[in-house]
């Protein structure tokens, strides 16, 4: 069999997925179970940050008899919210190793330990008079999410159908908008942020851990690790034919015995090895530059700042939260627009229609927060940015990213590039986290001038350094990003009908 240029049989039928339901009710029970928990406990100790110092304050004056005061207790709390971040670092540093030894699917489910574990200290902090509980429970947190945002948009890009990649891997970002959004309605203080409720509202992040546990098991495990690197090609077989809802895979087969072969001269790569491998220059840039410019782009700081210009802008304190989920509500909207357009206007068209939004939102908030003083009327407008940058977000830069990543590698390379990946993430989340108050201290309005910068420096390498995947084989898109990298890759062999043998992992 000749095969075609970018490595696909020429006789291969053109075949389209379609969403089947054991496929869809694996996307839900994954997603759910592991994004829904990253976008809650990012969210779920905002609103309620109140109810929760004053625990702390309460319980060290009942062990040492005297208040924390403000600069202990504005430590703790700090440490409360950046000790998240912290561990999803750490999580990010051990989720190659374990999706390679455990699979995806075996990952996300051990996982559940770390949600579970911590769900059950934090629901008993309060009984246990014991606020360490809390801050030690947000470390495993972190943990958990760093492990699920890199395993499971690797699950769900290797579940779908090319035509479907793009949907299913926003998944991940839709189902972390959905935990922010609800960790935002459950956190009023009508509902659960209150000083009887704050213990529950906690303890819920174990519920979508408990029902991914129960759940996922009866979900096939990836076919493309399964096939490429277990070797156990009748499994494979047997967990494409349920999602794809039809006998006939072996196209399917074929495109991953043509990756197989593709990537036989990188053989298993480490994270040292991507670094210095010159055939995956440009993809490893690729998405260090997207993960640091989703995060650097200053949606964290807009999250922060939010408050202050609903305050300027006449909105009371008690009516801000309400506000808050508004422009919740605009994010999810948003994102599941973008998550059913990806696949119809491509990954590159959202991504820089998502930072050339954000970039002009954020100038345009920045000489509204300068005039409004003079101007009353521009705290609206102030107001319009905000909501704005959250839609411009939601299109582009939160969900599209999950789905590039996993695109631009290959199997073997793929866990090592999502710990870099991961990695970028979460660093560069602490740091905004932790520059932000002082680069807004110093300078004020004019910090969003440097999120523009970044914003539409991003956009400036994605037009010129990104192709497009959409409808892409992943070997196709290697293809590509070969001749940026200044590389002959070798001719995929011809079509073998044997079992592909189980390949050792260095890592």
């Amino acid at each position: 069999m000749e095969p075609k240029e970018g490595g696909t049989p020429a006789n291969a039928p053109a075949q389209k997925g379609r969403l089947q339901p054991t496929l869809v009710l694996a996307t839900l029970s994954a997603a759910f179970g592991s994004a829904f928990q990253y976008g809650y406990n990012i969210s779920v100790v905002n609103t309620p940050h109140k109810v929760l110092k004053s625990f702390y304050n309460e319980t060290y004056f009942e062990r040492h008899g005297v208040s924390l005061g403000e600069e202990r207790l504005m430590l703790l709390w700090s440490c409360t919210v950046s000790m998240f971040p912290l561990g999803g670092f750490l999580g990010s540093l051990v989720v190659g190793l374990l999706v390679d030894r455990c699979g995806r699917k075996g990952t996300l489910l051990l996982n559940n330990v770390f949600a579970i574990v911590p769900a059950i200290l934090m629901g008993v902090s309060k009984v246990a008079k014991a606020f360490e509980l809390i801050i030690f429970s947000r470390v495993v947190l972190g943990i958990c999410a760093g492990i699920s945002y890199s395993a499971l948009p690797m699950y769900l890009g290797e579940l779908a159908p090319k035509n479907l990649r793009g949907t299913l891997g926003t998944m991940t970002e839709v189902f972390v908008i959905v935990g922010v959004f609800l960790a935002q309605i459950f956190s009023l203080q009508a509902v659960l942020g209150n000083p009887t409720g704050w213990p529950l509202l906690l303890a819920l992040t174990g519920v979508p851990a408990l029902i991914q546990l129960l759940s996922l098991p009866f979900f096939p495990e990836s076919p493309r690790y399964t096939l490429i690197q277990k070797g156990d090609e009748g499994a494979a077989r047997q967990a494409l034919q349920r999602l794809r809802g039809c006998p006939d895979v072996d196209a399917e087969l074929e495109e991953m015995r043509l990756e197989d072969q593709a990537e036989r001269a990188e053989g298993r790569l480490s994270v040292w090895n991507l670094f210095t491998f010159r055939p995956l220059r440009w993809q490893l840039i690729s998405i260090i530059v997207l993960m640091a410019g989703q995060q650097l782009s200053g949606v964290n700081a807009i999250n922060y700042y939010a408050d202050l210009i609903y305050t300027s802008a006449g909105i009371g304190a008690t009516h801000s939260q309400y506000v808050t989920v508004g422009a919740g509500v605009v994010n999810i909207v948003m994102t599941v627009v973008s998550a059913f357009t990806v696949e119809r206007l491509g990954r590159r068209r959202l991504l820089l229609a998502g930072y050339s939004i954000c970039g002009s939102a954020c100038l345009v908030l920045t000489l509204a927060l300068l005039f409004q003083s003079q101007v009353q009327e521009l705290s609206y407008l102030g107001v319009v940015c905000v909501f704005s940058y959250i839609a411009g977000h939601s299109i582009g830069p939160s969900p599209v990213p999950s789905v590039v990543r996993t695109e631009v590698f290959l199997q073997s390379s793929r866990p090592a590039a999502f710990t870099v990946d991961g990695a970028t993430h979460w660093l560069t989340n602490f740091l905004v986290g932790f520059v932000f108050p002082s680069i807004q201290k110093h300078i004020g309005a004019y910090s969003f001038t440097v999120f523009a910068g970044i914003c539409f420096l991003t956009a400036v390498y994605i037009y010129v350094v990104i192709p497009e995947t959409k409808g892409k084989t992943f070997v196709e898109i290697n293809r590509i990003f070969a001749a940026r990298n200044g590389v002959q890759l070798p001719e995929p062999e011809a079509e073998s009908t044997e079992a592909v043998p189980a390949r050792e992992t260095a890592f």
